[in-house]
């Protein structure tokens, strides 16, 4: 979403990714079906940082993919707490195990293979920070399940609320896309919901910050 040489300078001036991190990287493109999935270095070091302000004892992510994200959210976490990750595709759960027990912080996060929209009803609140990045159809629905689970002053973040930049085109460019329609109605939803505050970052594919009043 932002010139390379751009993208290149600020990675160039962000704190680097762990060797973990990297190899992840490096495997995660290499061997696994849509790689950009990845969170990366600069969202990788911006969730990070924002999980270590806020210092959560309850962590709950949809979405692991190959489980860059998870590592990078658990550096926040205090001892004792708990990490809840949610991955839809099985195919990935060896993956992100492998990484996760190689991780400082591997014994506090846990791996739970189903639909969200099925597992999140049954989880215990209250979670100081939620990140989603799924399926996109659902994240209005995800925003629905987590929203009470959420403790007062907590942070809900959405990845891809840009969508390549397909948000910003006409209804008839657009046209049946069903996961544009879908991004533009939660990016409303959350800007006009009277009980959040919300900042739409414009890194990688957009970041939707969101904090439970």
């Amino acid at each position: 979403m932002i010139p390379r040489d751009i993208e290149n300078y600020a990675e160039a001036h962000t704190d680097a990714e762990s060797g973990l991190l990297r190899a992840l990287s490096r495997e995660t493109h290499a061997e696994v079906l849509s790689p950009r999935m990845l969170s990366g270095q600069l969202q990788g070091r911006l969730l990070a940082l924002l999980s270590r302000l806020i210092a959560p004892r309850r962590i709950l992510e949809i979405g692991t993919y190959t489980g860059y994200s998870a590592l990078c959210l658990a550096e926040g976490l205090v001892p004792g707490g708990i990490l809840t990750t949610i991955e839809a595709n099985e195919e990935l759960e060896a993956r992100a195990l492998n990484y996760f027990r190689r991780s400082e912080k591997g014994g506090q996060i846990q791996m739970i293979i189903g639909k969200a929209a099925e597992v999140i009803p049954g989880l215990d609140g209250p979670f100081d920070l939620v990140f989603i990045d799924a399926d996109k159809a659902s994240y209005s629905l995800y925003f629905d399940l987590v929203i009470d689970k959420v403790r007062s002053g907590g942070l809900i973040i959405a990845d891809n609320v840009l969508w390549s930049g397909k948000v910003t085109r006409s209804s008839e460019e657009t046209g049946t896309d069903k996961n544009t329609r879908a991004i533009l109605t939660f990016n409303e939803k959350v800007h006009l919901d009277p009980g959040v505050s919300n900042l739409l970052l414009p890194v990688r594919d957009g970041l939707m910050i969101m904090q439970k009043k």
